[in-house]
């Protein structure tokens, strides 16, 4: 999966599969990366968008979807 450079100073970078529903974070300190499963679209956009991507993330993803490090 391809991950895409956000703007936050916890996470590094951010990909998703539509198709799966997989949202796959690296995170900036550790540089592990995680993927989410479960996630619909519409809160991939809206990680996205969010003024802050960590305070989102920690929010609405974080405790929501079971998660995998890989």
């Amino acid at each position: 999966m391809e991950r895409r450079p956000v703007i936050s100073s916890s996470i590094a970078s951010i990909g998703y599969d539509a198709r799966t529903m997989l949202l796959e974070i690296e995170f900036r300190d550790s540089g592990e990366v995680y993927q989410y499963s479960g996630v619909p679209l519409y809160v991939r956009n809206e990680l996205i968008a969010a003024i802050s991507v960590g305070r989102y993330f920690s929010a609405h993803i974080r405790d929501a979807y079971p998660c995998v490090r890989i």
